[in-house]
């Protein structure tokens, strides 16, 4: 099964973000949008793991949850991976810094790193993909919307849990199953 970690978004803030999905998604058809119940922040991406290796991560975010208290998430901004790029592959929405998000995440990627998951090599950038790039026809146009919306505050929600979700592709898009979440002590 192909998973991921993640913290789910709550449904308010789902709302806001996807009237902007929904706004760009009109003038650009060459964009993989994310659809509402797709919208997460992401924390480990752990790939193909068969069920021990599933109850191990479990046992681990068990273990992480007890040691990380419930904290604020702020979502303001937008960008492009690359940064800067005239050929970006993805569109997202910003976490603003928290040192309890980067705590959380590092603890993950320990307490994992010792149960055989390989640590991941580049920076943590707390991010709510909005869209992958499928073509760069037209996507200047669409670059120039989305950094309208560089400083726009989609607002806040109180991080709670994390969950261990699989990721299921179809023709329509992934589809997330939480196999398991964890409250934050």
């Amino acid at each position: 099964m192909r998973t991921f970690i993640a913290i789910d978004l709550d449904p308010a803030l789902k709302d806001r973000v996807a009237l902007l999905v929904q706004k760009l998604s009109r003038a650009n058809p060459n964009v993989k949008w994310t659809d509402r119940e797709g919208m997460h922040l992401t924390l480990k991406f752990l790939g193909e793991i068969d069920d021990a290796q599933a109850e191990a991560v479990k046992d681990g975010l068990r273990a992480v949850a007890a040691r990380h208290h419930p904290f604020e998430l702020g979502l303001r901004g937008t960008g492009t991976f690359p940064p800067g790029s005239r050929n970006p592959r993805v569109l997202w929405a910003g976490f603003e810094p928290r040192d309890e998000l980067s705590a959380l995440q590092a603890d993950i990627e320990e307490e994992l790193a010792h149960k055989g998951f390989p640590k991941e090599e580049r920076p943590f950038r707390p991010h709510l993909t909005l869209g992958r790039v499928r073509t760069s026809r037209d996507i200047q146009k669409t670059v120039r919307e989305l950094e309208s919306w560089a400083e726009f505050e989609f607002g806040y929600m109180g991080a709670k849990a994390v969950t261990l979700f699989e990721s299921t592709l179809t023709p329509e898009g992934a589809r997330y199953t939480a196999l398991g979440e964890f409250p934050l002590a």
